[in-house]
């Protein structure tokens, strides 16, 4: 049997991109060596930002890495998109103290992924067993996986972690031709009023997509004003740093595709895309001048557009919003894991996740009675 031994990074960066990114595969670009350590080198996470690097590592009995966890010490939740302030404030009033906390995750990206990243898939009980052992050193509350994959629940259920289960709206490719041919499986006035929008929100405009080296610094001067415009709207101030993005251009502009909006020639709103092995993943956008339906337009149909032409098999369009219903992104169920240090909030905990688990059940039921697809008769 395999003896491994387990140690805490001071960052992403201090790690081998090659040995990291052998754990972590090159499917989803979230948990890359490069996108987790752009993060880092930009400021955009840090202590400053109350996103503290704590990578833990399992190496084997030979010295070689076995797996990787993208871990932070975290105090607060912000920018996590799997809400635990409600069971912060519950502990606090029971005289606990929630924070700090061990997060296992991608800051401020809602992607479902691998947490577990694994050269060696036997090591995967003994990482778990070290992000309990940091918990349990270091005195925190909890610690918690979000985001998790379908394949990597039962590894944390095999070691007694809580599951919690939320939902996103996703876009299935169905083999389609193109975007006509998508419409095609929509019911008929489905596909008219989609039609209607997507003229209404390009009257007058460009629309681009650009990727690699066709994205310049001036292309991301552009998107920074549309990303701090929504920031500031949605969370008080932007996650993200500006040489963030300079630095995504630089390491990872084949994993990239930006959607602008131009009115004569100067762009008035953007969406950014991560590209993965099979999913597009759609994360920021802004605008500086109000277009109807020109959120839709960037972010969900020229997704679909991008998706279809790449041969992709979906589009993940990010957490929340029931208006991607209508533009056919269809109710996917989202995991994540929790370990809670103290056994009677743990059993406060576990009752909460399995009456919510019923609930999200129940809506996910109901969305999918709601897609625009055309009903089988």
């Amino acid at each position: 049997m395999t003896a491994y031994t387990a140690r805490i990074g001071d960052g992403v960066a201090g790690f081998d991109a090659a040995e990291w990114d052998v754990c972590a595969g090159t499917a989803n670009p979230f948990v890359s060596h490069a996108f987790l350590s752009i993060l880092e080198e930009s400021g955009s996470v840090g202590s400053r930002t109350g996103w503290q690097p704590l990578p833990i590592a399992v190496n084997d009995d030979a010295g070689r890495l076995a797996g990787v966890l993208p871990a932070y010490g975290k105090s607060h939740s912000q920018g996590e998109y799997v809400f635990d302030q409600g069971w912060a404030d519950a502990y606090a009033r029971a005289g606990g103290a929630y924070y700090p906390k061990l997060q296992i995750a991608v800051p401020f990206s809602p992607v479902p992924g691998p947490r577990l990243l694994l050269r060696d898939p036997a090591a995967a009980p003994a990482l778990i067993a070290a992000a309990e052992a940091v918990v349990a050193r270091h005195a925190l509350s909890s610690a918690h996986a979000t985001f998790i994959t379908p394949e990597q629940v039962p590894l944390f259920e095999a070691a007694g972690w809580l599951i919690r289960t939320d939902s996103q709206f996703h876009w299935q490719n169905g083999g389609y031709r193109d975007f006509d041919d998508f419409l095609t499986a929509l019911a008929s006035r489905k596909r008219k009023a989609i039609r209607k929008e997507r003229a209404a929100a390009v009257a007058g405009l460009e629309i681009v997509q650009l990727s690699g080296a066709e994205i310049g610094e001036a292309d991301w001067d552009a998107f920074w004003q549309f990303y701090q415009d929504t920031g500031a709207r949605k969370w008080g101030h932007p996650y993200l740093t500006r040489a963030f993005f300079s630095l995504l251009g630089e390491r990872m502009a084949d994993k990239v595709l930006l959607v602008f909006a131009r009115r004569d020639g100067r762009p008035i709103a953007g969406a950014l895309n991560l590209i993965g092995a099979d999913t597009l993943y759609g994360r920021y956008w802004g605008a500086v001048e109000e277009v109807p339906f020109l959120h839709f337009e960037l972010c969900y149909y020229q997704a679909i557009d991008a998706a279809i032409a790449r041969g992709l098999a979906r589009v993940e369009a990010g957490a929340q919003g029931g208006h991607k219903l209508a533009r056919g992104y269809a109710p996917t169920p989202t995991f994540s894991a929790h370990f809670i240090a103290d056994p009677n909030f743990r059993a406060a905990v576990a009752d909460f996740l399995a009456r919510e688990r019923q609930a999200v059940a129940r809506d996910i039921a109901m969305l999918d009675t709601m897609t625009p697809f055309r009903k089988a008769d």
